[in-house]
């Protein structure tokens, strides 16, 4: 590793870790013919193949697209152009033969097809005959598009299938990242007491919350925050909406998904109440718990998500609650959501060393009961990683 990568660099993966991820992929692609990879990203949240191939994180809107030959080093495509050089730096990659960079910016339409060229370009010259696409819904139409007409003869492939299984069962290193992730979490958590008061707006605890956790190694920050007076859900909002004054014996939501040092998400969820918890507040929050402990009970190798997500619903129903429709839990890496997802359609089943968060709610017209963990796939269920208590905290 690059002396200059290591002071510059908060937490970067160990090489070692790199070339595992890369010799399983590479084993794959082998066995089904495929003789390159490609895959875009712009941005960390919902945005983690780059990352998981070079240990470069693709951020604000800027694509950066990965070729990933089976036999020979990648190539990065990154925005750029004279006279700067191309990113990243070349002390900062490991496993990159070439750096490419063009002056493309999404908003200027114009300039949509050059990172396309240049992948094109790029699987000519290696005489690539069968191209896998991981994750098409994370790269530019132009860009897909541009591949998609030039290929002659070239066939593409669906890979997401491919990469998704290797990455979603996470090694010893990305076990020890996430537990750092989760333990900033519970810090910044058990802040909350001395951060939260009345006449506190919900932006200006956020704010406190960034600080904290910046302070803490996490490199991004989403955090939702709700706020209500007794009687009232508080939902969680996002940073556009949050310009409430909080009052005396508010409940006050706070959901924290960032991630920790080296980029890996964790996601914790605590309501706190400024006077004493209402009554219907502390009834949907022990619904809240319960399904995540039906669930973490089931969080075994082999359990199929969607068994799980029917169980879930099911118990819900009998208690009297709306059935989940989107998701109640998924897997986390370097993504903030990632597979396996725990919902009727999701066909990755559970193995051991997963990251998988559960976050079943119970909401009335009144309360909000809003219960999230992370917990680690084990052969007995799942095994916590937080250590926040799971109770109606207060402020």
């Amino acid at each position: 590793m690059h002396p200059t990568l290591i002071e510059n660099v908060r937490q970067p993966i160990s090489t070692a870790e790199l070339e595992r991820r890369w010799a399983e992929t590479r084993k794959t692609m082998a066995k089904q013919d495929i003789d390159c990879l490609v895959l875009q990203n712009s941005n960390q949240f919902l945005g983690g193949y780059v990352r998981w191939f070079t240990d470069i994180p693709a951020q604000c809107g800027y694509p950066i697209t990965v070729i990933f030959p089976v036999n020979d080093e990648m190539t990065m495509i990154t925005s750029g152009g004279e006279p700067l050089p191309p990113g990243p730096p070349e002390w900062a990659v490991r496993g990159v033969k070439e750096r490419i960079g063009r002056p493309y910016f999404r908003p200027l339409n114009y300039t949509d097809t050059m990172d396309g060229e240049v992948v094109i370009n790029q699987l000519k010259a290696r005489g690539a005959k069968r191209v896998g696409i991981v994750a098409k819904g994370s790269m530019s139409a132009p860009t897909y598009e541009y591949i998609q007409q030039n290929r002659r003869q070239m066939e593409l492939v669906e890979a997401s299938d491919l990469v998704d299984p290797i990455k979603a069962v996470k090694s010893l290193e990305e076990l020890e990242l996430i537990k750092k992730a989760a333990a900033i979490q519970d810090a910044a958590m058990s802040a909350i007491p001395t951060i939260v008061r009345p006449g506190k707006k919900e932006y200006e605890i956020l704010s406190a919350l960034t600080h904290v956790l910046m302070d803490m190694g996490s490199e991004e920050q989403l955090l939702m925050i709700g706020s209500a007076p007794p009687g009232t859900p508080t939902g969680q909002k996002t940073d556009y909406f949050t310009n409430r004054t909080l009052n005396a014996g508010d409940q006050l939501f706070l959901m924290i998904e960032v991630n920790g040092p080296g980029g890996f998400y964790a996601e914790l969820g605590r309501t706190f109440c400024l006077g004493d918890p209402p009554k219907e507040l502390l009834k949907v929050w022990e619904v809240a718990k319960e399904a995540q402990r039906r669930t973490v009970a089931r969080l075994l190798p082999g359990a199929k998500p969607a068994d799980l997500f029917k169980a879930h619903n099911d118990f819900m129903v009998s208690q009297g609650y709306t059935p989940e429709g989107r998701l109640f839990g998924h897997g986390q890496g370097y993504d903030l959501v990632e597979r396996p997802a725990l919902r009727a359609d999701e066909n990755m089943p559970l193995a051991a060393n997963m990251n998988i968060t559960v976050h079943p709610i119970a909401a009335t017209d009144k309360a909000y009961g809003f219960c999230c963990d992370n917990y680690i796939v084990g052969e007995s269920g799942g095994i916590p990683i937080h250590k926040t208590p799971q109770e109606a905290l207060g402020a």
